[in-house]
């Protein structure tokens, strides 16, 4: 993975936790790097062992973790490194979601050694829709959610998220359930 999602799993410990928690994360999992470089490729098993390691030193689950660095990953880090290209790609939720096969394909050009998820939309209705999650990656279906959770939060589209189908013997990918019924996209 980049050295931008390393940075921002640090800026979610150090914004919510402070510094000193993150260098105790830092330190149980074996991380030498006192800094991430954006452009920089890293293995993703060092990623694994600093949501693990902030598993243990929070006291949360990583799916707990997972989710929360999605939330942030957007409210932040996109925002911040993406938010043009964000809003380019979309006015609202179902839109954006809709459009995520070609914002991954633009974010791609930037990072050409990227291997970015593949997502597909089906079964949309006027307040849901499901989305199909391809990747090499195992284990990240909870940051998904956090992913979904924080583009409700930007949209101000309250969302109910609830996965319906799980890699395994059937499927070689998960399937979200995105509902927005309840917030303004419904009216």
């Amino acid at each position: 993975m980049y050295g931008m999602v390393n940075r921002a799993v640090e800026d979610l410990v150090c914004t919510n936790f402070g510094e000193e928690k993150w260098e105790q994360i830092r330190q149980k999992a074996g991380v030498e790097e006192e800094f991430f470089v954006s452009n920089e490729g890293y293995p993703d098993a060092l990623t694994y062992r600093l949501v693990g390691a902030a598993s243990e030193v929070l006291g949360l689950t990583p799916e707990a973790i997972l989710m929360a660095f999605g939330e942030h990953w957007i409210l932040k880090t996109a925002r911040e490194g993406y938010g043009d290209l964000m809003q380019a790609h979309g006015r609202t939720m179902p839109e954006f979601l809709s459009n995520l096969p070609n914002f991954h394909t633009r974010v791609a050009l930037l990072f050409p050694k990227l291997q970015p998820p593949r997502f597909e939309v089906s079964d949309s209705t006027p307040t849901s829709l499901h989305l199909h999650y391809h990747t090499h990656r195992l284990g990240l279906e909870a940051f998904v959610v956090g992913l979904l959770h924080g583009l409700g939060k930007m949209f101000e589209t309250p969302v109910t998220v609830k996965q319906i189908g799980f890699r395994g013997a059937d499927l070689d990918h998960a399937i979200f359930l995105v509902d927005w019924s309840a917030g303004p996209a419904a009216a």
